[in-house]
């Protein structure tokens, strides 16, 4: 099967695809350090830095395979945590159109559209029902589903929302879970390198054996790991951060530390969330925003950590700034969800 990825950012759901056995032939980037880190990491894809807009058609190779277009449009606006932007009225919010521009214009075998749950639920579901409307239209059978991450082998709590359309009429009724065991965040990255608030060195050598099937899996034959970096936290936050026990947030700190907020009951449940060892983590996100606090050191955590978190093995590198891989990574499509649903759809399109 040949895969096209658009809205690609750091290369996520390609990843998973590939593990799948997808050949992605195409990825579309607008934003240049994820089109970086997508080109460092996929080196048989040819990854177009443009906006999508100005995409009008592919040349395929190996035309006679089933070919999938997949991809997530940005989905900041549908957030449950951007209230103002979720709404028709955010232009950002109908770049789905672009992404249904391109399938019209391919009619490949096989739709996935991934966002963030609240598509489905903002304005009365409006924005799923024209998405599947406008597939069906076209001839597609739908499916869609919410699938959490957790259930897929990733160390995370993190809901998705699936649209999964076939130009055979196949029905992907569901995806089947591949863990029974749910991942801890100690057994995902209690062998990364110890590293301090600010941490700057890249490279590192680990600081201890694999402690889990899922670390000596993301680690393979690597000696030291990349994406050691922290955001340097000012004195004011790391005091915050003593206060905040395993499964906390920002109601654990003392008033007085929080006089720079108006009301600091308006914040987010997941702000100043230190993590728990033994549960899977949270959701990733925007983790350097959120000031997630990593399980053990009074610290935000590293680019590595929240890529272990999302599942991306070690060997995958992330390029830019440090503020720009955070970005990529609390972006992407957790690698081993979207290889159980690519899986799904290569085993429904090999029967008869």
């Amino acid at each position: 099967m040949i895969g096209i990825d658009l809205f690609a950012g750091a290369g996520g759901m390609s990843l998973g695809a590939a593990w799948a056995g997808v050949s992605v032939q195409y990825a579309v980037e607008k934003d240049s350090s994820a089109s970086l880190t997508y080109k460092c990491n996929h080196k048989t894809t040819q990854v177009i830095n443009c906006d999508i807009r100005d995409i009008n058609g592919f040349e395929i190779n190996n035309c006679n395979e089933p070919i999938v277009v997949f991809g997530g449009p940005p989905c900041q606006g549908f957030s449950a945590s951007n209230r103002r932007t979720n709404n028709k009225e955010n232009q950002q919010n109908w770049l789905y159109n672009e992404f249904l521009r391109i399938v019209f214009l391919l009619q490949p075998d096989w739709v996935i559209f991934e966002n963030v749950v609240g598509f489905k639920e903002i304005e009365e579901g409006f924005f799923l029902k024209d998405v599947i409307y406008q597939l069906k239209e076209k001839g597609y059978t739908c499916s869609h589903m919410i699938l959490n991450s957790e259930e897929y082998g990733v160390p995370q709590k993190r809901r998705r929302l699936f649209i999964i359309g076939s130009k055979r009429g196949k029905h992907i009724e569901s995806v089947k879970g591949t863990q029974s065991k749910r991942i801890s965040v100690e057994e995902a990255i209690s062998d990364l390198p110890v590293i301090s608030n600010g941490a700057n060195e890249e490279v590192l050598f680990y600081s201890k054996p694999a402690q889990s099937s899922y670390a000596r899996i993301m680690r393979g034959k690597k000696k030291k790991c990349s994406g050691n970096l922290v955001t340097k936290n000012s004195n004011i936050v790391l005091e915050r951060y003593k206060y905040i026990h395993p499964g906390e947030n920002w109601k654990a700190i003392p008033d007085k530390l929080m006089l720079n907020y108006s009301d600091k009951r308006r914040c987010h449940t997941g702000v100043y969330r230190r993590l728990q060892n033994d549960q899977p983590s949270v959701v990733i996100g925007n983790y350097r925003k959120n000031m997630l606090i990593h399980p053990v050191y009074d610290r935000g955590l590293s680019v590595r950590e929240a890529a272990r978190l999302q599942s991306f093995p070690d060997w995958y590198e992330f390029k830019g700034s440090i503020g720009q891989q955070q970005q990529q990574v609390g972006n992407a499509v957790p690698p081993l969800l979207a290889k159980a649903v690519f899986e799904s759809i290569l085993q429904k399109s090999g029967e008869e």
